[in-house]
């Protein structure tokens, strides 16, 4: 921490405000940041003319276009995204329910692609979303196919949040489907990130046999029973196959 610059991190601290709030006054921005207001007023006039934040008629901040921008070249140089989307669409078409790309970010996995599901009540999923490797179905398949040594020391670490009434809490537990997941090619989650919710989700590998993303189908509960299941779970892995041909990889997957 000694060797980042104290003005950045302040202003680093501003800007994720705005992950969680659209718009804030300066005065929330000091409540809720607790940097003095002195520095508070020199960031923003600084932010502001710079591009990554705007001021509306009323006073009150948000996010600016230069994100948009940045963004839009994050999303476009992202090269599984380019692929999987026409897959994604196929998938989508075929089943009906949302479909979503997820990558591996740290020790946590990140939404790069989503299409919504068909049906009329939608699920909370957005592009940019963070959730642990160990939560949901699309998550968990990252983790269960990453290197056996680095699969241990993330469960080794990590603490086993609950997030909502389906989230495994238990390490060995966690670790037997993990294993399963590895003998079967997918993994399968009930109200883990959400409540009254279900996923179908497998992996997706690069040339080399190494995991570089997952790819899901999510829904209502309701909408996953015994008799729809076996299908979904065979159209989920047949597109990320096909994701998975597309950057070469020959079925040997690095365990």
């Amino acid at each position: 921490m000694e060797s980042k610059n104290k003005t950045v991190v302040k202003s680093m601290a501003i800007l994720n405000l705005f992950l969680t709030n659209s718009k804030l006054s300066f005065n929330e921005i000091v409540q809720l940041s607790g940097i003095p207001k002195t520095s508070v007023y020199r960031m923003l006039m600084s932010l502001e003319e710079m591009g990554f934040l705007d001021k509306d008629q009323d006073g009150k901040y948000s996010l600016g276009l230069l994100f948009l921008q940045f963004g839009n070249l994050v999303a476009d140089r992202l090269d599984i995204r380019q692929v999987a989307l026409p897959i994604m669409h196929e998938l989508h078409d075929e089943v009906g329910e949302a479909v979503n790309l997820i990558v591996q970010d740290g020790n946590d996995a990140i939404y790069i692609e989503k299409l919504d599901t068909k049906q009329p009540v939608r699920l909370y999923t957005a592009i940019g979303r963070r959730t642990p490797l160990y939560a949901g179905a699309c998550s968990r398949v990252i983790l269960a196919f990453l290197p056996h040594s680095e699969q241990e020391q993330y469960i080794e670490q990590i603490e086993l949040k609950p997030i909502a009434s389906g989230t495994i809490t238990e390490k060995e537990k966690l670790r037997l489907i993990l294993e399963e997941t590895q003998k079967t090619g997918y993994t399968f989650s009930r109200s883990e990130l959400e409540n009254y919710t279900s996923a179908i989700a497998a992996p997706i590998f690069n040339a080399k046999g190494q995991v570089i993303a997952g790819i899901s189908i999510a829904g209502l509960e309701v909408n996953y029973q015994h008799d729809r299941v076996p299908q979904l779970i065979e159209k989920v892995k047949g597109a990320a196959e096909k994701i998975s041909r597309k950057f070469g990889y020959s079925g040997k997957h690095v365990m």
